[in-house]
């Protein structure tokens, strides 16, 4: 049974107000962003595919992967992408105490600061998942939470690769955060779906950019 929503719904964005769910409508223009890596055998590939379009997206990087596989991490920020906290163990903030996560993510911090001595001050909670003592102590430590839109659910190994595309083309709008995975778990299936989103939203006219935060 599946437990996800591939469209956020409105009243989930209203309930946690407190979190970045997409960007203002007005504009024809959407933001690929891209979980869990980076990994060598999937993070180049996407790189690959975004300079051959010439799209810049946010990475939200797990810090046991950026300390594991530097080089990659370095190319990204290299070819002028964006990254993201996505604490250092990819912690379910729902299942994990407070001070645990909060240290997590800060263990995160310091990993993104070694290559970017500016830091970030994107964050996305793994799994969606964080209590609100957890997301209020972020925000105080300056944090924008950024969650998503549309989800192509990659991650899924029961659905298609021709779903996984499916869920994007038809639920994009103006202003989408769409999420991707870089992990060997969602490899099937966004290799198949990321070029042809990409193919799909040049054709329709959407610019795809790097989040305004």
């Amino acid at each position: 049974m599946k437990l996800y929503w591939v469209k956020t719904r409105w009243f989930v964005k209203k309930f946690f107000g407190g979190f970045i769910w997409n960007v203002a409508r007005k504009r024809k223009k959407v933001y690929l962003t891209f979980d869990d890596g980076p990994i060598p055998e999937v993070t180049p590939w996407v790189l690959n595919v975004l300079q051959q379009h010439d799209i810049k997206a946010t990475f939200f990087c797990i810090g046991d992967n950026i300390q594991k596989h530097p080089d990659v991490f370095q190319r990204v920020i290299q070819e002028g992408h964006a990254v993201g906290n996505h604490t250092f163990n990819h912690l379910n903030g729902w299942n994990t105490d407070d001070e645990t996560y909060l240290q997590n993510t800060e263990k995160c911090q310091q990993a993104i600061i070694q290559h970017k001595p500016e830091g970030t001050r994107l964050f996305r909670p793994p799994y969606g998942k964080m209590s609100r003592k957890q997301a209020s102590a972020m925000r105080h430590k300056g944090f924008k939470l950024i969650m998503w839109d549309v989800l192509s659910a990659d991650f899924d190994q029961t659905i298609t690769p021709e779903a996984c595309l499916k869920n994007v083309i038809n639920n994009v709008e103006n202003g989408s955060i769409i999420i991707f995975h870089d992990s060997l778990k969602a490899q099937q299936n966004m290799q198949y779906a990321l070029p042809r989103v990409i193919e799909y939203l040049k054709k329709e006219n959407y610019r795809i950019g790097l989040l305004p935060y």
